[in-house]
């Protein structure tokens, strides 16, 4: 039977273990030598601070970016050089002007921010940077970004993932037509955020974004996109049917997007993927 204080105990050793990953709690001479160990890895978060409909906050995307990847941090083995940054809240949201609340920095200072915090980290010695963002719209400007970075340094490895596309059982738990149509704080979102803060979720969830059916073969995102806006869609905010969200679903989405990042990770970092990264 275990007794209250080794519970305390053990509470605290896992609190510990999580602060230890955070870079901003370790000191400069704790930096140098976790740098310096071979496919030494830091993980930053990057959100948004949009309009996500009347019903979800405007830092739903940075809320999930950083509780995912602090999940997944959390079950890595310790022994593995991984890092999280402060996750970078603000992002590029011009899709989203015209509703109130929505913050956009313009794409030429993302890409400089990215550039900057880079290049310090490959000074100090790490090997990548993985950019873990859970905004859909920059995942093209972080992609240019990454590129931009690696080739201003090219002895640190740039990946910039998208925190919906990769992990295996995400689009087959989310019913059609939503799995397709709900872009913007539609179910998956909503659900998600049921189950990681209720009290941030409000009422009045309409369906809204309605549109008319693109030709064959094109779509809003896709292999065949186009540039859009939400006020072109939705009157809202909403893209997408929040209606049948549920806390049981954004369950389900949360274990899937952690224990898929968790395999992603855990794999990377026994590799020296991707080509360029420095050997040991």
């Amino acid at each position: 039977m275990t007794s209250p204080d080794q519970n305390v105990h053990g509470q605290d050793q896992d609190q510990d273990q999580g602060r230890r990953r955070l870079l901003s709690q370790l000191s400069w001479p704790e930096v140098v030598q976790g740098a310096a160990r071979p496919g030494s890895t830091v993980v930053w978060p990057f959100g948004a601070i949009e309009q996500h409909g009347p019903h979800l906050p405007l830092g739903t995307d940075a809320i999930f970016a950083e509780r995912v990847c602090t999940a997944v941090l959390e079950r890595l083995p310790d022994a593995l050089p991984i890092w999280q940054l402060p996750t970078q809240s603000l992002g590029f949201s011009h899709e989203h002007r015209g509703f109130a609340g929505t913050l956009s920095l313009p794409p030429q200072l993302l890409l400089d921010l990215v550039l900057a915090v880079g290049t310090d980290l490959a000074a100090a010695g790490f090997q990548r940077l993985v950019l873990l963002n859970g905004h859909g719209g920059q995942i093209a400007l972080l992609e240019v970004a990454a590129r931009q970075l690696h080739a201003a340094q090219p002895a640190l490895a740039v990946l910039p993932c998208f925190l919906w596309r990769g992990p295996e059982g995400i689009s087959q738990r989310i019913p059609e037509p939503e799995r397709q149509l709900g872009l913007h704080a539609g179910l998956a979102e909503t659900s998600l955020m049921l189950h990681l803060a209720e009290n941030l979720v409000g009422p009045g969830r309409q369906a809204d974004g309605t549109c008319q059916e693109p030709p064959e073969g094109w779509s809003l995102e896709g292999q065949a996109p186009c540039a859009w806006l939400t006020s072109e869609l939705s009157t809202s905010g909403v893209i997408g049917d929040p209606a049948g969200a549920s806390a049981e679903l954004g369950k389900e989405l949360f274990e899937a997007l952690v224990e898929g990042w968790r395999r992603r990770f855990h794999s990377l970092l026994n590799s020296n993927w991707p080509p360029g990264t420095r050997r040991s």
